[in-house]
């Protein structure tokens, strides 16, 4: 218990060196934090209401889950558009503050994920084990703690970006305690009719919970349900559902097929709000470049 403890207060390790499969074994200590945020989420149950708090939920989870989607998937792991140095920062920690560890951890496991898909080298796959190990257990493996350098040799050079990866912790309790704050401001409680638990609930503990859950999902459920548009030699699948809680990201089976592009849901039908963000971004210069279809992708469609 002592050692676990101590991997909540140490930075997780960084290393260059292969993963270990032997270190699957969950660390049910280390799941705490995460069972904690979850009971935390049932104080909505047990503090004021006010109709914006529902605002307050959705702001939380948009903006954090946009930050996922467009910085730590599309950006970091597969590099479909360029920034500068400041908002490739500002997307890292915005993505942090989810609770989903540092982004150079995000990006060298999410690497790894594509290079082994659904195969016993995949971490997350509901094939090589069940649906619960792909969907959260793998997560608090000593297996899944380290960064592996190796994976992400372009992120690595900055130091701004190793620091929060290391710390990652720190974007979770700003955004935490800055919700508490807020809401213990006398002008905010007149305004919004909240107050520090409140918005504690509302603003971190409940939109994290539904970050977690909707993020996973496209481990679990897009390997799992839908439908296979492209051969790829894995289970990934488009599913719609998952593509609305996660801004555009379960048009899986598309982006197995062709993770080089910005956006995911390759025809109009297929909506995509990250992308859509994204291109809004463009207009003001904050990123550029941003990797299209090719139009040899779209003819590989099945019909």
């Amino acid at each position: 218990m002592i050692r676990t403890l101590s991997k909540w207060v140490c930075p997780p390790p960084e290393t260059h060196d292969k993963p270990d499969p032997t270190q699957d074994r969950v660390e049910w200590f280390r799941c705490v934090p995460y069972i904690l945020i979850h009971l935390g989420a049932l104080l909505v149950f047990f503090t004021p209401f006010a109709w914006p708090c529902l605002a307050i939920l959705f702001i939380s989870y948009a903006t954090r889950m946009f930050a996922i989607t467009a910085f730590y998937h599309r950006y970091f792991s597969h590099r479909t558009f360029k920034t500068s140095r400041l908002v490739q920062f500002l997307g890292a920690f915005v993505a942090c503050a989810s609770g989903q560890r540092g982004p150079l951890w995000w990006a060298a496991h999410h690497r790894m994920h594509h290079r082994h898909s659904d195969t016993e080298h995949d971490s997350h796959s509901p094939h090589h084990k069940n649906f619960l190990w792909s969907h959260t257990l793998w997560f608090m493996t000593d297996y899944a703690l380290p960064t592996f350098l190796k994976e992400i040799p372009d992120w690595a050079k900055f130091k701004e970006l190793r620091f929060i990866n290391r710390y990652d912790w720190i974007a979770v309790l700003f955004l935490a305690l800055g919700c508490f704050f807020l809401g213990e401001w006398s002008a905010f409680q007149a305004w919004s009719g909240m107050n520090g638990l409140s918005m504690l609930a509302w603003g971190f503990f409940l939109p994290t919970v539904l970050l977690y859950h909707a993020t996973f999902s496209v481990n679990s459920l897009t390997h799992m349900f839908g439908k296979k548009k492209y051969d790829t030699g894995d289970e990934s699948r488009n599913n719609w559902f998952v593509s609305i809680i996660t801004f555009g990201e379960g048009w899986h089976n598309n982006h197995h097929f062709f993770p080089g592009a910005a956006r995911q849901g390759f025809t109009f039908w297929e909506l995509d709000p990250t992308y859509y963000t994204l291109k809004l971004m463009s207009l003001f210069g904050l990123v550029s470049d941003l990797r299209s279809v090719p139009a040899w992708v779209k003819e590989k469609a099945k019909s």
